[in-house]
């Protein structure tokens, strides 16, 4: 086989019609003469033990089929294995999730031939990788934002409204504005403190999060850099006057928002635990560090 692809496809991403997708999904793999082996994922973050063995046994290319939870746990398998460098390897998204923000930055539409045909083009990026360390030492990698705050509860309102489709993450934004309640956070970064109340904290490689809501400026997927926003004290009023810039970007330049740049950044909170989230996915609260591991794995995206 020649540089052959294996498949890791979340069955229950998405609309849940899922089996009739595959069909489909086979059907166009065979049409472009795409060489492929697969596995469906039966369990949570099954992905990383999947991803794990395909390398092990010698796959350097690994489709992501499902969202962006089934990405994330993907990327997990690749950057916890100790087989090749993580740079050897290259990724293929075919959404199918509700969120699928990760494509957003790079193009790539939500549809599963338009996706495919990206596939066989395969030009790459070779782009940043997040780690998050949290209070008992665990280590969550990520590749598109991550953060703690206003994020994080929406992530977590997000896991009971899920059954409402796309919707859900503006049903979980619109529920983090009446009940979410804002911390005082002490920020780290570049030798600068920063100790505010704060909305939230959130850490970008890539522009989209939320559901498709816009909190970095100026990305560079691979500049060895985060891109860093903390929102202080926003309340309930700023959100709903704002709600479009949340969703077109102009929210970084609210007076009540500050960006930096960064390689590493801690947050403490200081007056309670807020969720942490992870590419839409909770990961634990309280005390958390992060660091960019630069140009970390190849990712196919969109070619005009």
């Amino acid at each position: 086989m020649s540089n052959p692809w294996f498949i890791i496809a979340n069955p229950i991403a998405g609309n849940r019609k899922f089996s009739i997708q595959w069909k489909e999904i086979q059907q166009l793999l065979n049409n472009k003469n795409i060489d492929y082996s697969f596995a469906f994922t039966q369990f949570s973050k099954h992905e990383i033990e999947l991803a794990q063995n395909a390398i092990q046994q010698g796959f350097r290319n690994i489709i992501s089929v499902g969202g962006d939870g089934t990405l994330h746990h993907v990327v997990n398998g690749i950057m916890l294995q100790r087989y090749v460098k993580t740079s050897d390897i290259t990724i293929g998204v075919i959404p199918l999730g509700t969120g699928n923000d990760w494509i957003k930055t790079y193009n790539i539409p939500n549809d599963v031939e338009k996706a495919i045909e990206i596939i066989h083009h395969k030009k790459t990026i070779l782009q940043d990788i997040g780690v998050i360390k949290t209070k008992n030492k665990s280590k969550t990698y990520f590749n598109n934002v991550g953060g703690l705050g206003y994020d994080g509860y929406i992530v977590h309102k997000l896991k009971k409204l899920k059954h409402f489709g796309s919707i859900a993450y503006l049903l979980s934004g619109l529920a983090g504005l009446f009940f979410y309640k804002k911390t005082v956070f002490k920020i780290t970064f570049n030798n600068k403190s920063i100790e505010t109340n704060c909305l939230m904290a959130l850490i970008g490689i890539c522009k989209f999060s939320g559901g498709g809501m816009q909190f970095t400026k100026d990305v560079n997927t691979a500049d060895g850099l985060f891109d860093i926003t903390i929102a202080k004290n926003l309340n309930i009023f700023d959100l709903l006057v704002n709600i479009k810039k949340l969703y077109n970007g102009n929210i970084v330049h609210h007076k009540k928002v500050e960006t930096y740049k960064t390689k590493l950044i801690t947050v403490i909170p200081q007056t309670s635990k807020p969720y942490i989230q992870a590419d839409g996915e909770l990961i634990g609260t309280g005390k958390v560090s992060f660091k960019i591991i630069s140009r970390a794995i190849n990712f196919v995206i969109y070619s005009k």
